[in-house]
């Protein structure tokens, strides 16, 4: 992977994750958008003299020569949206992340739960975010959180007691400490799950950050469950993430006279799958019940083979992309078919749902 490019084009001011998506997709790699003339990236939907200018300009190459050399550092890795590790269901929400700074291991991404709540937490919040995060994670369920305060921590601290995975999703940069009195627990995270962030290495927590971490915790999810939020809760913004992006919303109820919980009760008016067991959880997902230790069956993965439907031709052309992003013009080329025909097989199984399309005439299993 051109890491510098991807980096530096990632980096131009104004170049957000839809116009970055527009621009790979009319030049298809970084490396060519960032060598493109003022006139071929002005045909780009969105552009404008300024980003047009920060493109060509020496800054983000400047800086995406000092972040590889912190990338070789600090050993955080870098995920594009074409690497076969990249998280499938972040293609489902509107702005998916071109970049994902990863810590950790690189895990199954599926199925997760994102489970989010007040950073002034009750002890019975707490307690409820522990056990069910617990019990998410002993049946093999990703439990997602932002690792914040309160219901993020004490999820986390519940999905490593169960023996699961946790994914934590930052406002700042995965190699700063925040909140510095979770150091030793983004260590126990980051060494059977990982930490994640779209922001740059060394990227202060700022509050504007935090929405936009957000959308990434219930984008990665099927479901979110808030434990306990006050009224102007930001986990009430990951809850309207979650519906415009149509993930389950659920919400633990809590005592009506107790601040914390108005906004989590109100979710709950508003049609929010109340959940007082962890059964409440896999039914709202359709996925239980769940054998403990069976983990290994929830997983939509490449290694579950092929689809027993497809023709032999399909049957090639879905193991080759299996391995990971591939160019319509790679498929063509290996399996000795014309333009036409892999098109029309391509068009087959996306409909089928088993091929997603991404930027840049690249395809991925779905």
């Amino acid at each position: 992977m051109d890491t510098f490019s991807w980096i530096a084009l990632r980096a131009a001011d104004g170049v957000g994750p839809v116009l970055f998506r527009r621009l790979l997709e009319r030049f298809e790699t970084p490396a060519r958008a960032l060598a493109a003339s003022p006139s071929e990236l002005l045909t780009v939907r969105g552009m404008s003299e300024a980003v047009c200018g920060s493109i060509r300009s020496d800054a983000c190459r400047r800086f995406a020569e000092e972040e590889c050399r912190r990338l070789e550092r600090t050993g955080v890795r870098l995920l594009t949206f074409l690497d076969a590790a990249y998280p499938r269901r972040l293609f489902e929400i509107g702005d998916p992340p071109p970049l994902l700074y990863l810590r950790g291991m690189t895990p199954l991404w599926e199925p997760a739960v994102a489970v989010v709540g007040s950073r002034r937490a009750s002890r019975g919040g707490l307690m409820a975010a522990e056990q069910l995060s617990a019990q998410l994670a002993a049946l093999g369920v990703r439990v997602v959180s932002g690792l914040a305060r309160g219901i993020d921590t004490a999820a986390h601290r519940g999905a490593l007691q169960g023996g699961g995975v946790t994914v934590a999703v930052l406002g700042c940069g995965v190699d700063v400490q925040y909140p510095p009195e979770n150091r030793e627990l983004a260590d126990r995270i980051a060494a059977s799950g990982c930490i994640i962030s779209e922001f740059p290495l060394g990227t202060q927590p700022l509050a504007e950050h935090f929405p936009r971490r957000n959308r990434i915790i219930s984008g990665l999810c099927r479901g979110v469950l808030v434990v306990e939020a006050a009224e102007q809760s930001g986990s009430l913004i990951t809850a309207r993430y979650a519906l415009d992006q149509g993930r389950e919303v659920m919400a633990v109820p809590g005592p009506i006279n107790t601040r914390s919980c108005r906004g989590s009760n109100r979710l709950i008016k508003q049609g929010a799958q109340l959940v007082d067991c962890v059964e409440d959880i896999l039914d709202a997902l359709a996925l239980g019940p769940l054998p403990v230790g069976g983990q290994a069956s929830l997983f939509s993965d490449a290694s579950q083979g092929v689809p027993s439907s497809l023709t032999p031709r399909e049957a090639a052309l879905y193991e080759l992309v299996a391995q990971g992003p591939r160019h319509l013009d790679e498929i063509t080329a290996a399996l000795e078919l014309t333009a036409g025909e892999v098109s029309a097989m391509v068009l087959g199984l996306e409909l089928k749902g088993l091929l997603v399309q991404l930027p840049g005439s690249f395809y991925s299993i779905a």
